[in-house]
């Protein structure tokens, strides 16, 4: 993370005053992929990356937000009805969330720092719009209980930012706990903890390929699955999304769907087997069916998703022979961004050297790659 002492400075040195510094994680899906915006099951962990923000009163009704890492300040005369298709809509469509749920929203500066990577699946939109609430809630002075908090800032990138999102991301940066996973329930937003073994890292490898949620083919994905539903809930009409669906209700009514609906159907309904079975297999320090339900996790998202891409199929494949792999899997929305690959702790320094080796000479792409751990949620920094 930032230095919080050098974020303070900054932030002093250019509004003149001293802000009130609150962090909110990214995170990684170790399973659960297009599952969320189906009621499904989803299984993230946040990482020790994080978006800083950083905010203090003015007086004027203004609203400036700073970033650092874009190098940009834009001032606006207080909160704004619709976004501008630019980096400012998601802290401005926080704002305009709470001025929505009738908050009296006054001016503030508010300056972001970020080492969540940019559109490479790590979630740095969600721990940017936790970090701003967050920071909004504590200079009104009111809060939310995690889950409602959590979908006031999943609105914010649905209703303003225009991205189709579900709910894990925002989720998961508010309520995650240090060395754990977190099982959701994106129905009810009920969810279980499953310890992370100390012995295990998390190596988090960038394939370069950026992806966007808020176009190209993450909405023509949920399209596809909405239409598979479509055709269940015709015959079953208690259904509303895929996971009121089954496997078997695939085999009866699948001949009557578009061929590429079905697929995103038989990914979305064994994705969520899966995923509950994968939380069970943690509980249990079961890593070996862990990582089985990893690779077929991939699979699906590759073939029947078609959600992977070259690079991140090359990433998870070549992985698969290095010492201290338990499994590996493209996390995110898809079509490009990060790998996840489980490893012992003590193999995962070599691991990432010859993985990023081996992606360079075949891809010609030299990767970022991270080990890292899972953290606790979003907070403020004293």
């Amino acid at each position: 993370m930032h230095d919080v002492k050098t974020f303070r400075r900054m932030h002093k040195e250019r509004f003149g005053a001293e802000p009130t510094v609150f962090a909110a994680p990214g995170r990684v899906n170790l399973i659960g992929e297009h599952t969320d915006y189906a009621e499904g099951f989803v299984m993230p962990a946040a990482i020790n990356f994080a978006t800083l923000a950083g905010i203090s009163p003015r007086s004027d009704g203004k609203i400036a937000i700073y970033s650092e890492n874009q190098a940009e300040e834009k001032v606006f005369d207080g909160v704004q009805a619709k976004g501008l298709k630019h980096w400012t809509d998601y802290p401005m469509g926080v704002a305009a969330i709470l001025a929505g749920e009738g908050h009296k929203i006054p001016g503030f500066n508010l300056s972001i720092w970020s080492d969540v990577p940019l559109a490479s699946g790590l979630s740095s939109s969600a721990a940017l719009e936790v970090a701003t609430a967050l920071a909004v809630l504590g200079l009104i002075g009111a809060s939310y209980p995690g889950p409602v908090l959590a979908r006031l800032c999943q609105r914010a990138e649905n209703e303003f930012v225009g991205a189709n999102c579900g709910i894990m991301d925002q989720f998961i940066s508010i309520n995650a706990k240090e060395n754990h996973a977190l099982l959701l329930d994106c129905r009810d937003l009920s969810y279980n903890l499953a310890p992370i073994p100390g012995h295990v890292a998390l190596v988090i490898a960038n394939t370069m390929v950026k992806h966007s949620v808020a176009g190209g083919d993450y909405p023509t994905r949920r399209r596809e699955s909405e239409a598979a539903c479509a055709v269940i809930a015709s015959h079953r009409p208690g259904v509303k999304f895929l996971r009121d669906c089954t496997l078997e209700d695939l085999e009866k009514w699948g001949h009557e769907m578009e061929p590429k609906s079905y697929l995103r159907a038989k990914h979305v309904i064994s994705e969520n087997l899966r995923t509950v079975a994968a939380c069970e297999a943690l509980l249990k320090g079961d890593l070996k069916t862990l990582g089985r339900l990893m690779a077929e996790a991939h699979r699906s998202y590759s073939q029947d998703f078609e959600g992977s891409c070259v690079e991140a199929d090359a990433m998870v494949a070549l992985a698969q022979d290095l010492p201290g792999l338990i499994g590996a899997r493209l996390t995110g929305g898809g079509f490009g961004g990060c790998t996840i690959n489980l490893v012992e702790q003590k193999d995962a320094p070599a691991f990432a050297e010859a993985l990023g080796a081996r992606y360079a000479e075949q891809i010609g792409i030299v990767p970022q790659i991270h080990v890292c751990h899972a953290s606790g949620g979003a907070h403020k920094v004293e």
